[in-house]
């Protein structure tokens, strides 16, 4: 029988042995290997997101091959669902997830002002200055924010290239389009909220075009999943405010996937992420954040999950670099700051979301 001193010698041994492989990045502060020598001591790292486990598969992998020893518990949920669920367990002070990781850049945003802890990556040189938050919260992907509609119903000739475009169209043929619109349900969904509010900003004109748009009647969803389904089988005939890199994931195998970039405007989103105040592993999620941010991770997102990276030294055109360059000016990345909280102060909500009730006959 193994005495209570060789156990632990035994277990000390075997830390070391997994920390003498998950060695620290190249090029990284001399010290950080401290930290990945405190991660591996952790195990483990909770991550809750709004990326749903399938894509994530690869960044996970590739964590947990470059760091053995420390293993990811992923949870993937919809904005809304991560947003009341993280603040619930930190009014309890009960165990909630190290690293948030949220579509929905206000809500994001918000939990990163009232619980993120400050953390100065290794990667922050490579990141745009709009990305990044008092080094708390960090922009971590450049997603396009699209039109999709189905190719087999829709001519060629009407398919709408602006906000006003799409307006117009429906407008001008309510009964081809009766029930037959879709984009997010801004109640149910948080990440729908914030970018019908962020149309508001682009679009002086956004209530006038959403009332022309809700003449053929909208149907709302909770998911873009659920709204690509739809378009796809031809149960609606055009989408609005879909995520592009699910977009252009699906239309890789689906023939009937028509994808808009809107030439008036076209929002980008970035995936906000931040490090937990309360985070039981704290050094594995630094660990976290810094791969997701890193060349190696970001290369995952862009070249292995199609979601475009917020850098500009990925190899391929899945960048900014690249997206700027077939896109243009018309791109106009949401920037991780305080102007996202406007329409999250309760009066301004209610107002917005009655607005735009009532423009849509929702």
């Amino acid at each position: 029988m193994l005495s209570k001193n060789m156990i632990s010698v035994s277990v000390t041994a075997l830390v070391f042995s997994i920390s003498a492989y998950a060695a620290q990045p190249e090029g990284y502060p001399a010290d950080y290997q401290k930290l990945v020598d405190g991660a591996v001591k952790e195990g483990k790292v909770v991550i809750y997101s709004t990326t749903d486990v399938k894509a994530a598969e690869p960044l996970i992998k590739g964590f947990e091959e470059q760091y053995p020893g420390i293993k990811v518990e992923y949870n993937d949920m919809n904005s809304t669902e991560l947003y009341n669920r993280y603040i619930s367990e930190q009014a309890a002070g009960g165990v909630s997830g190290d690293v948030i990781w949220s579509s929905s850049m206000d809500t994001g945003l918000k939990l990163a002002s009232d619980y993120a802890k400050q953390y100065a990556s290794p990667e922050l040189a490579q990141l745009p200055k709009w990305a990044v938050w008092k080094e708390k919260a960090y922009g971590t992907t450049y997603e396009p924010v699209v039109f999709i509609y189905n190719k087999r119903l829709i001519p060629q000739s009407d398919v709408p290239d602006s906000h006003a475009a799409l307006a117009k169209l429906i407008a001008s043929q309510p009964e081809k389009f009766k029930s037959k619109v879709t984009t997010y349900d801004i109640q149910k969904s948080a990440l729908g909220f914030m970018l019908a509010a962020q149309d508001a900003k682009q679009d002086a004109d956004y209530f006038a075009h959403l009332a022309d748009i809700g003449k053929g009647g909208l149907t709302v969803q909770s998911s873009t999943g659920t709204m690509m389904e739809r378009v796809s089988s031809g149960e609606n005939l055009i989408g609005f405010n879909i995520l592009g890199s699910y977009a252009e994931s699906r239309a890789k195998n689906d023939d009937s996937m028509g994808i808009v970039y809107p030439k008036d405007y076209t929002l980008v989103l970035s995936r906000v992420s931040f490090i937990s105040d309360t985070a039981s592993n704290e050094n594995a999620a630094k660990l976290w954040l810094d791969y997701v941010l890193s060349e190696k991770g970001q290369s995952i997102l862009a070249n292995q999950v199609d979601i475009p990276s917020i850098r500009s030294d990925i190899e391929g055109d899945n960048d900014i670099n690249g997206l700027t360059k077939s896109l243009g000016n018309g791109l106009k990345p949401i920037p991780v700051d305080e102007s996202l909280l406007e329409y999250l102060q309760p009066n301004q909500r209610l107002e917005f979301i009655k607005r735009w009730r009532t423009a849509t006959n929702k």
